[in-house]
């Protein structure tokens, strides 16, 4: 019995003792681990619940030359939660989540009040730190929801979860939008200035310590770790917004009314280069005309006769013709081997002068001219076009910019008939823009300079790079005596010759009609469909800006330069010549005033008007972006006119341009009928604003 008692006791001292060993060495390797590991497992555990993540910098904006915003990066924020907050206990949630749900829904408009409770309820159950509530308000509601129920507690004690991000805006929509561009993250496309100065814009990233909170959310840690982001450099176009809306509601009426496929303008300053306006319209599948691509500085394309500009020049300049030197148009056709050329005037204009040939735009008369001075020296007259420079690119900042093609005699594709078919702009292909770039060096004594779009880049207000001209060529001519005669040429087709529609009593205008037939696709050319355009300078006897304008497939049966193209041009030249060139003193108190009964517009604009015509008011108006003036006699009163946030805006007495900005600013499909101010909209103002609905609106 004994026996079996200590059998039983030794069994058991051994278990104990293994027991013992054995707690010993979980004892030792817990020290082990927390005390010679420790680091390192601390270090292990960091990395899976913590991580960096980038902060992105605000884009600097880009602004037209008087400082208005046409890209800006506006700050918009994703609303979280942290609906495990222990700041408050489950009976405070409950009694205010209610009021919370209602004022959340009752604000955004997203979600039933239901909706947005049950949302919060289960975040709380499931001790959710990081719940997403709304996803891109701004800053205004932003404001609003810190007063909100729960939230009102403050950052941490409400648990109110703010991240700021930014979204990139236009405000003034289609205005230059081809040019403007964007910069798309991660691929090839980049568009316009955005594209091309996007580093410039980005700035520089930061970085926030990031926690996991499970399930794969993280939330942000704000701590001394935190670096901030450098926000990105803004840059000052040389975009005139006002002559940019001239210049593109010119263009569209023309495209209106001829049913034209597509059209651009293009204004820049002579002796600078720097692009006042830039303006792109083609259609789209519904048919409107939008800015889809920037045809000024891709499309290279036959330009026909502005062409003939280098032809003529190219021969005066070697000394081969004389402008007072004759040419028999010979009945209005000519032929070159196997084809017959014409000019557009049926029986030709008879025996005339080179310059007259020129200013009637005769392809038989330039033809026969370049033809007899080349004929045995085809290459001479393809190097000439070399020295002005009209095989190469501009070299423009922004992407896209289509190749010039001018072949020379090696050429496979050279023929019998290339030199008179390339003398009038056939065979040949160059870009609107570098068009106007040629006639600008006319215009500017010869200079080439590159078109620019560009003045200045700013940090923080202060101007941090200045662009100065940029100069191609310094002279397209090597004889000082030609540009003279050509520049007499250009106004004799304004004065006398096929753009007599742009001729006025105020100032003049210089520049070459041009009309062309458009290949198809290598199946020939197609007697429908035309290319119209005019290209020149004003004023002629002392160049300030040079234009371009090319309507491409009028549908109406006209569809010559001066006709199609030159009202175009008349129209942005009128506009810039008042507002930038006028030398005339208006005296304006000696003009009677007639005061309107009721107008409406941006503030800051009926300001200036009133200003200029010294009429006091009655009211001022607060802070308001808009406003509504009223009055009878010498005074006015003027009242805000307040634009609600998701509401259709009253634009009754504004002009188009502010109604269409705030119309399209609410989300809605704007069409235009008429002239004038807005007597009247279909979507009722104050009403709610439905993103993608139409309004009409009609001026008179």
């Amino acid at each position: 019995m004994d026996n079996n008692k200590n059998d039983i006791l030794k069994k058991v001292y051994l278990v104990y003792l293994a027991m013992a060993v054995l707690g010993i060495g979980i004892i030792a390797k817990v020290f082990y681990i927390q005390v010679v590991e420790g680091d390192e497992w601390r270090e292990q555990a960091k990395k899976l619940s913590l991580r960096y993540e980038k902060i992105d910098a605000i884009r600097g904006n880009i602004l037209a030359s008087d400082g208005s915003l046409l890209a800006a990066s506006i700050p918009v924020f994703d609303l979280r939660m942290d609906a495990g907050n222990t700041h408050y206990n489950d009976d405070f949630f409950y009694e205010n989540v209610d009021s919370l749900a209602y004022f959340l829904s009752n604000l955004f408009k997203d979600r039933s009040k239901q909706e947005y409770k049950q949302l919060m309820i289960k975040g709380r159950k499931g001790n959710n730190r990081y719940l997403l509530l709304k996803r891109g308000i701004t800053y205004n509601h932003l404001k609003k929801v810190r007063k909100f129920p729960i939230f009102k507690l403050g950052k941490f004690k409400g648990g109110i979860i703010a991240e700021s991000r930014s979204r990139r805006e236009l405000p003034f929509r289609w205005l230059a939008f081809r040019t403007i561009g964007w910069d798309k993250e991660g691929t090839n496309n980049d568009i316009g200035l955005e594209g091309a100065y996007s580093s410039t814009l980005e700035g520089e990233s930061g970085q926030r310590l990031m926690q996991r909170i499970g399930n794969g959310v993280y939330r942000p840690l704000n701590n001394e770790s935190e670096i901030e982001p450098r926000n990105g450099h803004d840059i000052l176009t040389s975009f005139d917004i006002n002559i940019q809306d001239v210049a593109e509601d010119a263009l569209m009426k023309q495209l209106i009314a001829n049913e034209a496929d597509h059209g651009s303008a293009v204004l820049m300053e002579v002796e600078t280069g720097f692009i006042v306006a830039i303006a792109n319209l083609g259609k789209n599948k519904e048919g409107l005309y939008e800015e889809k691509y920037n045809y000024a500085i891709g499309e290279s394309s036959e330009p026909g006769s502005t062409f003939k500009l280098a032809s003529i020049i190219s021969a005066l300049d070697d000394g081969l013709i004389k402008l007072s030197d004759t040419v028999d148009t010979q009945g209005g056709a000519v032929r070159y081997a196997n084809r017959i050329m014409k000019d557009s005037h049926e029986g030709g204009y008879g025996r005339i002068s080179i310059q007259r040939a020129f200013e009637l735009s005769s392809n038989v008369g330039i033809s026969k001219v370049v033809y007899k001075a080349y004929r045995d020296k085809p290459q001479q007259f393809i190097d000439k076009l070399y020295t002005m420079r009209l095989n190469q690119k501009l070299g423009l900042d922004i992407p896209g910019e289509g190749n010039p093609s001018i072949k020379d005699t090696k050429s496979k594709i050279w023929s019998k008939v290339s030199l008179p078919w390339m003398s009038i702009g056939y065979e040949v292909a160059i870009t609107p823009l570098q068009t106007l770039a040629f006639y600008n060096a006319v215009a500017n004594n010869g200079k080439m300079v590159k078109p620019q779009f560009i003045r200045e880049i700013r940090q923080a207000g202060e101007t941090i790079q200045t662009f100065q001209p940029v100069v191609l060529v310094e002279s397209i001519t090597k004889n000082p005596e030609t540009l003279p005669q050509i520049r007499k040429m250009l106004e004799g087709v304004v004065q006398s010759g096929t753009a007599t529609n742009l001729r006025n009593p105020v100032y003049k205008i210089a520049g070459k009609t041009g009309t062309a037939q458009i290949a198809q696709n290598n199946a020939g050319y197609n007697k429908s469909n035309y290319k119209a355009s005019f290209v020149g300078y004003f004023p002629a006897d002392n160049p300030k800006y040079s234009c371009i304008v090319v309507i491409n497939n009028p549908r109406k049966g006209v569809y010559y330069g001066g006709s199609i193209a030159g009202p175009v041009f008349k129209e942005i030249a009128d506009k810039v010549y008042a507002t930038r060139l006028d030398p005339v003193n208006k005296e304006i108190d000696s003009l009677p005033v007639q005061l309107p009964v009721r107008a409406a517009g941006y503030t800051k604009d009926l300001a200036v008007i009133l200003k200029e015509l010294n009429v006091t008011l009655k009211g001022v108006a607060d802070d308001s972006d808009y406003t509504s003036l009223y009055g009878t006699d010498s005074t006015l009163s003027i009242e805000p006119r307040k634009i609600q946030d998701q509401q259709t805006p009253d634009v009754t007495g504004m002009g188009a341009r502010d109604a269409i900005y705030l119309l399209e600013s609410a989300g809605l499909k704007v069409q235009v009928k008429g002239k004038g101010k807005v007597k009247k909209q279909s979507a009722t103002p104050g009403s709610k604003a439905k993103r993608g609905s139409s309004c009409i609106i009609e001026l008179g």
